[in-house]
């Protein structure tokens, strides 16, 4: 081990320079051509078999002979954010940027398969290197899994991470079982019927049907569903009306809704619907409301949380496993894999206490660049713990 911790050292710099190579042509999802070709380019020199899958998707393949198959993954996709930091690696795309640390991602498993190709003669399995576009949506994963990814070979275990700017750098955070909440989406259009503002008892109001709604949702959490379980409901948009003196005939409604508890979630939109129901039909309204499941909830196989605590503990990098008690409530489409496969999503500490804290998804977000090697490391002795020689 001594050994390979002195090569993840030696490719250091090379991680840093394709992390910020990378950070500078973002491309949002499905349209990472330029990256998933430097990826490509990247593994052909290391002697691995690559194949594309998914319009930009790479898969490769390491192959050590009989044994173990583990399956590692990164995101490659960008956000749709304009960049607002002072890095001088910053973006050169207008309206686009790595906000969420995906560039890390993908600089951090294509050093991984060159520290897993430099040692094949060690490892006793296989190894699938699965770089996934589009998660931050349309959603890249299930595509993959589609095209293949998981068989021939058949996949064991997968594992998967995310730098994670509220944990220090030299942490490495899990959740023990439910990792992600579900995240779902709603359309509400609320019907009306409208009118001159003068005259309202002759229109049906749109709009004050819609702000009951808006107010009454909020109890489900709050009233109806235990508290021992989490959920949230968050309306982002509200959108209806013409003019100041014009009483509104329709407002459409957008929002999302997480849960942690499958059963839970199948119950929303029954009991949504049953107070948009009630409030429309109070107020001689009428509605359409369009409820579309999204990612599903995340899993962590809790025996595979357990099995390769003493390999994380032996990083020389790691200060600390943080068992995360509480699980996010942001979504993250790893979850499609883990429901076909035993795996665990990581949490990458990444913050520098020095550093100003700027969460994913801001036009300021960065991490700490040290944690690149660490979750090299993280990867390597986690293949190593299940399929080593």
């Amino acid at each position: 081990m001594d050994e390979i911790i002195k090569f993840i050292e030696g490719i250091e710099k090379e991680l840093i320079s394709m992390r910020r190579d990378i950070h500078q042509y973002p491309e949002v999802g499905f349209e990472e051509y330029r990256t998933s070709q430097k990826i490509v380019d990247f593994l052909k020199e290391l002697d691995i078999e690559v194949k594309r899958v998914a319009k930009t998707g790479v898969v490769a393949l390491l192959d050590c002979g009989e044994g173990p198959v583990i399956a590692l993954r990164a995101d490659i996709d960008a956000l749709p954010i304009e960049e607002k930091t002072k890095v001088s690696y910053k973006s050169k795309v207008t309206g686009a940027m790595h906000a969420c640390g995906h560039d890390g991602h993908t600089a951090i498993l294509l050093g991984v398969a060159k520290v897993l190709s430099k040692f094949r003669d060690r490892l006793k399995g296989k190894v699938k290197f699965i770089f996934q576009p589009a998660e931050e949506g349309p959603g890249g994963a299930l595509p993959l899994i589609e095209a293949g990814v998981l068989e021939e070979p058949q996949v064991d275990n997968i594992f998967g991470l995310h730098i994670e700017e509220s944990l220090p750098t030299g942490t490495i955070g899990v959740q023990p079982k439910v990792g992600s909440a579900a995240a779902d989406e709603i359309d509400l259009l609320i019907k009306g019927k409208g009118g001159h503002a003068a005259a309202p008892h002759q229109g049906v109001d749109a709009i004050i049907t819609a702000s009951q709604v808006v107010t009454a949702l909020q109890t489900i959490v709050s009233r109806q569903i235990n508290q021992q379980k989490s959920a949230v409901i968050s309306l982002g948009t509200i959108n209806g009306g013409y003019k100041r003196n014009v009483i509104a005939d329709e407002v459409e409604i957008t929002g999302t809704v997480r849960t942690t508890d499958p059963d839970l979630r199948k119950m929303m939109p029954e009991m949504m619907e049953q107070i948009i129901k009630g409030i429309t039909l109070s107020q001689r309204s009428d509605y359409n409301l369009d409820y579309r499941f999204g990612y599903p909830v995340l899993i962590n196989s809790t025996e595979l949380v357990y099995e390769t605590k003493d390999a994380i503990g032996a990083i020389p990098y790691v200060d600390e496993i943080k068992y995360i008690s509480q699980s996010s409530m942001g979504a993250e489409d790893f979850a499609y894999y883990l429901q076909q496969v035993p795996g665990i999503f990581f949490r990458l500490g990444a913050a520098d206490p020095s550093e100003d804290y700027y969460p994913g998804h801001h036009p300021k977000f960065n991490f700490d660049e040290r944690a690149l090697k660490i979750g090299v490391a993280l990867f390597v002795y986690i293949t190593l713990n299940r399929i080593e020689e």
